[in-house]
């Protein structure tokens, strides 16, 4: 596309701000309003917080159907109409008065989120940005905590305003004038990085060991840093610290995944995807030895370094690299298809380890959050060589066409 240098800044900011609308609007609104609605409801807290896990269920359940929309339509119509179908289950979660009815709409947003929110992000880039598609996957994923710093104070305001349900029918609202339009507008009419199969065939298959290895190594780190997303003040508790230096702890880790995704996005054009989530996938489990081998605030600042910046690249690496592995008509695929236990991973994660740090401790969450960061590396590390492997092969064919043996005589 010739205005790709010009017209890609601003449709990365604009995805940025709709894709902090649809998280923030759906996954991060009981967050706020979870204690309204209980009362509301008269259902237990934790039942209301229970939503968005179903949401994620959901979603994860919803994954590969979506494929063959996103391969027959493309990005634009699928987010599009996704991100309508999610106003309706805010609407649906807003006028609930049952628990059947609350835990519909959320269900109603989990289809909807299969559609409209990342994964579905990352096909629509892909499709727009063709083979600069990691850059601007990378762009993306900077700004991507964005969700909660944009969505908490204006949930909180519109409830203070107007109260839990109205809140929500406005957050409904967002959807439908920021994020659709936006979806609508800058996304690829047609598809110029993943071509539709009618247009150029059938899609490439996927290298299904290759696929297997992705999918374990993404998934098994995925428990961890989501697991740890919403538990680690308490596992820093668990180490010795008092609650205010836990909380001020654990705030560094935001800054510094944002930073290591800030490096990935700057180093990726000397570096290929697999290499950066390779040397990520082993800091990850050093950032528990020092945990586990050291004691206070030290061991805990330590800590927080290594795992901000292993899991920020981790982030960004495992969106774009299949990518490096698939070819670029079947990234729509592989994207979906790694999103089934992906969601249920991150939908699993949490309420595993808040369980485990309630009972056993923080020594055994440690030693969980070990082993399955080694497992992901032990994955990640027979990946690329699979890859090296692989590309020594076609590499070696290529040369063979090209350089034909000669006949003698």
């Amino acid at each position: 596309m010739s205005h790709f240098p010009l017209r890609m800044p601003v449709a990365i900011a604009a995805f940025a701000l709709a894709q902090a609308v649809c998280w923030g609007m759906t996954f991060n609104l009981p967050a706020v309003t979870g204690g309204a609605m209980a009362a509301a409801l008269e259902l237990p807290y934790a039942a209301v917080m229970a939503g968005p896990t179903v949401m994620l269920v959901v979603m994860a359940a919803a994954a590969v159907p979506f494929l063959t929309l996103f391969e027959r339509f493309g990005a634009r119509l699928v987010m599009t109409s996704g991100t309508a179908v999610a106003g309706l289950g805010l609407v649906a979660i807003a006028t609930a008065t049952t628990a059947w009815s609350y835990f519909a709409g959320w269900m109603l947003v989990g289809i909807a989120g299969a559609g409209m929110l990342t994964t579905a992000m990352q096909i629509g880039i892909a499709e727009l940005a063709g083979p600069q598609a990691r850059q601007a996957i990378g762009a993306l994923l900077i700004l991507g905590g964005l969700s909660a710093t944009l969505s908490w104070p204006l949930l909180g305001a519109l409830q203070a305003a107007f109260g839990w349900r109205a809140a929500t029918l406005l957050g409904a609202a967002l959807l439908l004038v920021v994020a659709a339009p936006i979806y609508w507008l800058l996304l690829a009419r047609r598809p110029t990085g993943a071509a539709r199969p009618s247009a150029s065939g059938p899609v490439p298959p996927l290298d299904r060991i290759a696929f297997a290895l992705l999918a374990f190594a993404s998934a098994a780190n995925g428990v961890v840093t989501w697991g740890f997303s919403l538990t680690i003040i308490s596992l820093f508790e668990g180490r010795g610290l008092e609650h205010g230096t836990a909380v001020l702890i654990a705030s560094f880790i935001g800054g510094t995944a944002l930073l290591a995704r800030l490096v990935e996005f700057t180093a990726g054009k000397r570096w290929n995807s697999l290499a950066t989530g390779l040397v990520a996938a082993l800091a990850l489990p050093l950032s528990f030895a020092v945990l586990i081998g050291g004691t206070g605030t030290s061991a805990a600042i330590g800590f927080v370094a290594i795992y901000g910046l292993a899991s920020g690249v981790l982030a960004v690496a495992r969106s774009t690299m299949p990518l490096e592995l698939f070819p670029p008509a079947a990234y729509a695929r592989a994207s979906s298809m790694l999103a089934l236990p992906l969601n249920l991973s991150f939908a699993c994660a949490p309420p595993l380890f808040a369980a485990i740090l309630a009972g056993p401790g923080s020594d055994v969450a440690l030693w969980v959050a070990t082993g399955s960061s080694l497992s992901a590396l032990l994955s990640m590390g027979l990946l690329v060589l699979r890859h090296r492997r692989t590309a020594a092969v076609q590499h070696g064919a290529a040369d063979a066409d090209r350089n034909p043996p000669q006949r003698i005589g």
